[in-house]
């Protein structure tokens, strides 16, 4: 099976699927709905800050009359005054809350998609890019935040101040509201039919970036292959196909705002012109006095500004919603344990327990069959090397105990329970597994270590060092057990990665270990003393163990010989060599480490 990281995956530039399902607006009011209380405070001030403003075109009516009348101004100045600081510090707190909000919001998204993503299927992990699912945690998620600080619950406080306008505009002269509104209504129309398609282009926007991080990751993971096959020039070209690809995505979006964005401010324009010609005819008719018709333009400015609001709002809503998609996606997939039926426990002694293999067959896809009827047994406390070519099904036999896969066909026990019918977290707790190049944590020797064992000692990790040979990383750095280990574990060699990596499986102490080609990167010495720790670790636990050298496989209780995903063979080292042509040709082959007779 191809890597996940590297080989398998689409190259940067590969086309990006933008059929996914789109959200709805139902599916974004429950982000919102969790921080109700904020936003009831939100609206709260938003309404009286509606009110404020609406209060001002009447008072400075009400002042132009005064004076036209000769008559004393008097409270009527403070009055407006006090409602113009008002609004102001309604609006300031008003702009803290929607920001706290926002960010609540992107919050809460991201602990769903961070908790869905991490117990998604193994198999989900094997089908798509890890820069993408990286950019739906953060550039999607992101993007909710708009959906509050650019509108949307502005919007609120902007359409009671946008009804207000209307009906104070309607009181003082219905034939000027008459004309201005029909403007309004003729930009809302054209809002619509273009923001239609906001959506669809803010999805494809945010699908190129995921696929622009997928591309960045993949190069930034293995960029020391990529120096050493000179390819950096390739890579950057493939890394600046994405990245036009996104910027394409991004203008389709900014062609189609381009059209929205004037329209308010055309709007208004064209308002303010038909209020000056007409109002001013008005006025000069006598229908209106010139009170009024100030108080008719700062009323039309409270209308046409909501309008604004609303139609950044909806443009935010769409944009939003395009993201939302993409995250509703990953969260919408079923987690490994949705389908789960627990109906059994790992009762007992779990030292005690043995591992059978009944008729497994297994695919990761209908038409490459891995396994083929595999059976064999692991008696409790005993050590079982598995040993094949290459492609023969070793890892997948791993892989398949630990959950990560279920069996197409046939039955996997553990302690006589099928694993199906155990709890995943249970079952994991008994098995310490350490993969083929087992990753290596960023951040210090202790947080590696205590990843599956938190309540771990400096003194239970120094001693389960001691166990791999592996002191020597803590006595060469003043820092100890905390000293960093870089990203991927690059400040360590690879043998001293390997080791790591099972001295954190071992420091768990379960009572299955599982060890995938745990000596590959260790040299002669080292690879002695790694044989020693685990010939000291096997007595106390059942050990299943791939290798591909003789010095680990030939004392194991029991080897189980595959090839094609089929067992040939299982027995000691010397029955194996009589009666199984494929375990005597890759000892004389690849496990030249000890005598083959």
């Amino acid at each position: 099976m191809a890597s996940p990281r590297f080989g398998g995956m689409r190259r940067g530039g590969a086309p990006v699927d933008t059929t996914g399902p789109r959200a709805t607006f139902s599916q974004l009011v429950p982000y919102l709905l969790e921080h109700k209380k904020s936003l009831a405070v939100v609206i709260a001030l938003s309404i009286l800050g509606a009110g404020a403003s609406l209060g001002q075109p009447l008072l400075v009516a009400q002042v132009i009359g005064a004076v036209q009348a000769g008559t004393d101004i008097g409270w009527l100045v403070p009055a407006l005054i006090a409602l113009v600081i008002g609004g102001a510090v309604l609006t300031s707190i008003r702009h803290y809350l929607l920001q706290r909000t926002g960010e609540s919001v992107v919050l809460s998204s991201r602990r769903h998609l961070v908790s869905r993503l991490l117990n998604l299927p193994v198999s989900e992990f094997d089908q798509r890019r890890t820069g993408d699912l990286v950019s739906r945690v953060g550039a999607d998620s992101t993007m909710l935040r708009a959906v509050l600080t650019q509108g949307l619950v502005e919007a609120v406080g902007g359409s009671v101040t946008f009804v207000g306008a209307i009906i104070a505009m309607l009181f003082i002269d219905p034939i000027l509201f008459g004309l201005t509104s029909s403007v309004v209504v003729g930009s809302m129309i054209v809002v619509i039919v273009l923001s239609r398609r906001i959506r669809v282009y803010s999805r494809k926007a945010q699908d190129k970036v995921g696929a622009l991080t997928a591309s960045v990751e993949r190069a930034i993971s293995a960029v020391r292959t990529v120096r050493a096959a000179n390819a950096v020039d390739r890579e950057i070209e493939s890394v600046d196909s994405d990245s036009r690809g996104a910027w394409s995505a991004g203008l389709d979006v900014a062609r189609i705002s381009a059209f929205i964005v004037p329209i308010s401010s055309i709007a208004m324009q064209v308002s303010f012109l038909v209020v000056l010609g007409v109002g001013g005819y008005r006025v000069a008719s006598g229908a209106i006095d010139v009170s009024q018709l100030v108080s008719f333009i700062l009323f039309l400015f409270m209308m046409i500004m909501p309008l604004g609001q609303a139609i950044g709002a909806f443009t935010s809503v769409m944009q939003a919603l395009g993201a939302l998609g993409r995250i509703r996606e990953i969260i919408d997939l079923p987690s490994e344990t949705d389908h789960d039926v627990v109906t059994e426990r790992l009762d007992g002694d779990l030292r005690t327990v043995a591992v059978e293999f009944d008729d497994v067959h297994f695919a990761y896809d209908a038409d490459t069959p891995i396994l083929r009827g595999v059976s064999f047994a692991v008696p409790a406390g005993q050590r079982i090397a598995l040993v094949g070519p290459s492609g023969s099904g070793k890892s997948t036999i791993l892989s398949l105990i630990e959950r990560f896969y279920d069996t197409n066909a046939g039955t996997i026990r553990i302690g006589g329970h099928d694993i199906r019918s155990l709890d995943r977290h249970e079952l994991r707790a008994a098995i310490g597994y350490v993969e083929q190049d087992a990753p290596i944590l960023a951040g210090s020797i202790r947080d590696n270590l205590v990843l599956g064992a938190p309540e771990a000692t400096d003194a239970d990790c120094i001693a389960v060092l001691d166990e791999v040979n592996l002191t020597n990383i803590v006595e060469r750095d003043e820092r100890g057990i905390n000293a960093p280990v870089g990203e991927g574990g690059v400040l360590l060699s690879g043998g001293e990665r390997q080791r790591l990596a099972i001295a954190r499986a071992l420091l768990a102490a379960p009572p299955i270990l599982l060890l995938d080609e745990s000596t590959s990167s260790l040299d002669g010495l080292n690879e002695q003393m790694m044989k020693d720790a685990i010939d000291k670790v096997s007595k106390s636990r059942t050990l299943i163990v791939i290798a591909h050298r003789l010095s680990t496989v030939i004392d194991s209780d029991q080897i189980v010989v595959l090839n094609k995903g089929e067992v040939l063979g299982v027995g000691t080292h010397q029955q194996l060599l009589k009666k199984v042509e494929l375990y005597r040709e890759l000892a004389e082959t690849q496990l030249l480490d000890q005598p083959t007779s």
